[in-house]
């Protein structure tokens, strides 16, 4: 049995498909805070530490805590969760016709203190958007889409926005799943 440290319906999926045994427990913590005390550093060293913070701030120390954060660049820009959906759609026209890099980190912590941690990164091309679609888009998948940092679920409508994608599928759901799985099963947590 492990903690999860997020209210992600897409990682808590994840994980029991997987046959992971957790409780859902999200972090509380200003995520942006973070974010901007590290407004220079490289975008995976982001994620890790967005991952690393959730998975210590549940304050659990008698099972495991994973922790995870995805973060989306884009021509050199870092993209938040959009706060409304008109930032949405702005994300949107941004991300229309250009690569979008996905990162996605993973941290475990044991008894209060990092154990493991991981990060991959996705490069997913969006095509062409029109004003038309960005509209249809959004009233079929807001609010829903409003959690998600690339204002996409690769799993519903969000597909219809890219050309091609390179990376493994569960960092563009949002959480290395594999390496996850490999680090729950070196630490004991699932049959080898």
């Amino acid at each position: 049995m492990i903690v999860l440290a997020s209210k992600s319906a897409s990682r808590q999926a994840m994980l029991e498909s997987a046959g992971v045994a957790f409780i859902a427990r999200p972090a509380d913590l200003d995520e942006r805070a973070i974010e901007a005390d590290m407004a220079d550093a490289r975008p995976e060293s982001v994620a890790l530490a967005l991952a690393e913070a959730k998975s210590l701030a549940t304050g659990e120390e008698s099972l495991p805590v994973l922790g995870s954060d995805s973060l989306v660049v884009v021509d050199g820009r870092r993209f938040d969760k959009p706060a409304s959906r008109s930032e949405a759609a702005a994300h949107l026209r941004f991300f229309s016709g250009q690569e979008m890099q996905l990162h996605s980190a993973a941290a475990i912590a044991v008894g209060g203190k990092i154990g493991w941690h991981h990060a991959a990164m996705a490069r997913l091309q969006l095509r062409d958007l029109s004003d038309a679609f960005i509209e249809s888009y959004l009233e079929r998948e807001w609010p829903d889409v409003a959690g998600c940092v690339g204002v996409f679920r690769i799993e519903a409508l969000g597909v219809q926005l890219f050309e091609t994608i390179e990376g493994d599928q569960f960092t563009v759901l949002g959480m290395p799943l594999l390496p996850v799985l490999a680090a729950l099963r070196n630490m004991g947590e699932l049959d080898r």
